[in-house]
């Protein structure tokens, strides 16, 4: 094969990255700038200005023998971000970085089919592979660096020059159409990827914020035995609860559950969901460095003297069971309910006497589903809760119909409808002699295909609904009967994941500065 020169396959990886790895990012491009005889120009420009950009970009990251290894790891991360961005329709920004780095094999796994293959293939292994069997050119160190410098300032001058006739267009790409940048691949992935890196290298030696040390509980006859159930992925509006046609909740409606169909979430992933539920930070002010480095609820609960367990059957508590009891339940060795590399959420409830009899304190459990976990609905529910067909048997979410996929989705919504009354069955046990309550709270929705969109992760300031409006329910034990009313008249109110610190704070009469009534939305 003919030796050739940097320049050469900087380029042509360029191109080839534009032109295969970018189907997302234009056609994002042409809804707004549609293919017409006024912005035809301006797109093929797009295409101009992309390369070189992508042709400046490699320049500067590549020199002499990290040539290769930088565009083949490019045209990796292009073929996967480009799986992903065409099957599902997300963006890959750093909270999708920081969702990917938390998530665990079973969830991988359940990702793997083969068009994946295919993309990972065609479009990353085999170019890979011709990167790499293609002989560089080089000449002198000087040689090289003139030759380098040449390529830099002539991409930026070429970039300048495409742009300037088409400038009213540009200042309205970059201005009033900023999203559009989110698409680029795989450079918004990149940039992401610095960001997500650098804050986890930021303030490491920030000391933990205590909060709640003036915790105490208003002393009470009857011990508390509280279970909150996170759940994973379930959009208030797939809830019969809340009006839906099918029947997802009908074990529910027989236990007078009340359900607060108006709660939306603090993320739309669980890597931010879940602390920010927790966490004392409204949503506008959280971020994950605060969520680090401040104690939550949990905490809050432990300095009171409550006793609190986490069992989890989802990927971990995302770091909010750090300094309290935990115990990881999606394996086979704790969980007794596990099959076929399914470990089942009902799981969760065995053995949960022990610890709720070894001690004499108030008891918060907390109990984190794998619930409507994504693509794989099917895989969320055993056969006999197969109730809405023809379900989506597969992980390709666009090989299924709309119908099949909500399907499927909703038997996984009516797996979690048994495992709640069976977890309210339980509690049941404790009435006599305990006040005992259950709450419900998803950790974010789910998209189904509407606009093309599936799973969840789109940004919050332009995620859909559907990716924010979440499930919430509650019930309560006889001894809590005098708060139904007031329960009740606030549950078709406005809330978020804003209110569950001082809800939880509240439902064990926990004095302090941090807990704020006007927050808590059983009161």
């Amino acid at each position: 094969m003919q030796a050739r020169s940097s320049t050469f396959l900087i380029i042509l990886t360029a191109l080839f990255i534009v032109l295969f790895d970018n189907g997302s990012f234009f056609r994002h491009v042409i809804a707004v700038y549609p293919v017409n005889a006024t912005y035809i120009p301006f797109l093929l420009s797009q295409v101009v200005v992309f390369s070189l950009f992508l042709v400046l970009f490699f320049s500067l990251l590549a020199w002499r023998i990290f040539i290769k290894p930088v565009l083949i790891f490019m045209l990796i991360v292009a073929a996967f971000e480009n799986y992903f961005m065409q099957t599902y329709n997300v963006l890959i920004d750093e909270t999708m970085i920081e969702n990917v780095m938390q998530t665990d094999s079973h969830e991988v796994f359940d990702l793997m089919n083969w068009k994946l293959f295919i993309y990972f293939l065609v479009l990353g292994l085999l170019p890979a592979y011709f990167i790499y069997k293609t002989p560089l050119r080089y000449g002198s160190f000087s040689y090289e660096l003139v030759q380098k410098i040449k390529v830099i300032v002539g991409s930026l001058i070429l970039i300048i020059v495409v742009m300037l006739p088409f400038s009213k267009y540009y200042t309205s790409f970059f201005r009033e159409h900023k999203i559009l940048r989110y698409y680029t691949n795989p450079t918004h992935a990149l940039f992401s990827l610095g960001v997500y890196v650098k804050a986890q290298f930021k303030d490491k030696n920030i000391p933990l914020k205590i909060l709640g040390e003036d915790a105490k509980i208003k002393k009470h006859k009857r011990r508390k035995i509280i279970i909150m159930v996170v759940g994973e992925a379930a959009r208030a509006d797939h809830f019969s609860l809340n009006g839906y046609s099918k029947e997802t909740n009908p074990l529910l409606k027989r236990e007078d559950v009340i359900s607060f169909s108006q709660m939306f979430s603090c993320g739309t992933t669980t890597a931010v969901s879940v602390p920010c539920m927790f966490s004392i930070y409204n949503r506008g002010d959280y971020s994950t460095q605060k969520g680090i480095h401040t104690e939550n609820v949990l905490d809050v609960l432990k300095h009171a003297g409550v006793d609190v367990l986490w069992r989890d059957n989802n990927s971990d508590s995302k770091g909010v069971a750090t300094r309290v009891a935990y115990q990881y339940y999606k394996n086979n060795h704790l969980n007794t309910r596990c099959k076929e590399g399914e470990c089942r959420d009902i799981g969760m409830l065995i053995g949960l006497d022990s610890f709720i009899n070894q001690s004499n304190k108030d008891v918060l459990i907390v109990l984190h589903q794998m619930g409507n976990h994504g693509p794989a609905y099917y895989k969320r529910y055993p056969k006999a809760y197969e109730k809405f067909t023809p379900a989506c048997k597969t992980n390709q979410l666009e090989a299924c119909t709309r119908e099949e996929i909500e399907n499927a989705y909703d038997n996984a919504l009516l797996y979690t409808d048994y495992f709640l009354s069976q977890t309210i069955d339980f509690l049941k046990k404790y009435e006599s002699k305990n006040d005992t309550a259950m709450l419900y709270m998803a950790d974010h929705g789910e998209s189904l295909g509407e606009g093309g969109l599936y799973l969840h992760g789109i940004p919050y300031f332009i995620a859909p609904e559907h990716q924010k409006h979440v499930g919430s329910i509650v019930w309560i034990g006889k001894t809590f009967a005098a708060k139904r009313e007031k329960i009740e008249k606030n549950a078709n109110k406005d809330w978020s994941q804003d209110n569950l610190f001082s809800t939880l704070l509240g439902l064990f009469n926990v004095e302090s500065k941090v807990y704020d009534k006007r927050m808590d939305f059983l009161r």
